[in-house]
């Protein structure tokens, strides 16, 4: 660069601003849908499309979000076509490999719970897991926003006594494309007898 030559200014970036992460447990979610909900491996059209729930997060808290979608690469794969999907869809895979009795999607989530209780952030976890229970209470003890996507009767009895909003993965986030086939509760305020009489 010559003499008097000024250097193109960067962005700045405001990393105060508060922001939304959105941290996926894939295991969890495709584990519940096929083995509890579907009694099968579900097929493409049956599972979550992705994009809705960075939407829903978009919306739920009016700011910007940062899409983390944990995935368990230990045997050393990584399916490329799907990683390519969720970066188009705006996720940030993290695909993490460890020992044999390591679980490591639940390990890398709970550490990245933890780095967030001193962070500027809103938390929404897309999990139905335990294992996060000691963290999530830590981000609420720290006065964060703090909310569970999943299926609501499906998720651990262990976060029942947190003051802790549950996002319906289906009916909040509307991030099927074709009703479940569920059995689940619901308030006679949302009761449709005609969804039984088809």
């Amino acid at each position: 660069m010559g003499e008097g030559a000024r250097a193109p200014r960067l962005p700045i970036v405001d990393r105060s601003a508060r922001r939304t992460f959105v941290l996926v447990d894939g295991e969890n979610i495709d584990a519940t849908l096929g083995g509890t909900i579907l009694g099968r491996k579900p097929e493409p059209g049956e599972r979550p499309r992705w994009e809705r729930v960075i939407d829903f997060a978009r919306r739920l808290h009016g700011q910007d979000v940062t899409g983390l979608f944990f995935l368990n690469a230990s045997n050393g794969y990584l399916p490329g076509p799907f990683v390519s999907a969720l970066m188009n869809i705006g996720f940030r895979p993290v695909p993490l490999a460890g020992g044999p009795n390591e679980k490591v999607v639940d390990i890398g989530i709970q550490r990245t719970l933890e780095a967030l209780v001193d962070r500027n952030a809103d938390v929404l976890l897309c999990s139905h897991d335990v294992d996060f229970l000691e963290q999530v209470e830590r981000l609420l003890d720290a006065d964060q926003q703090v909310g569970l996507i999943g299926f609501p009767e499906l998720v651990s009895g262990g976060y029942s006594s947190l003051d802790l909003p549950i996002y319906d993965l289906e009916s909040d986030v509307k991030a099927f494309t074709s009703p479940l086939p569920r059995v689940r509760i619901i308030p006679l305020a949302e009761f449709d007898p005609m969804v039984f009489l088809r």
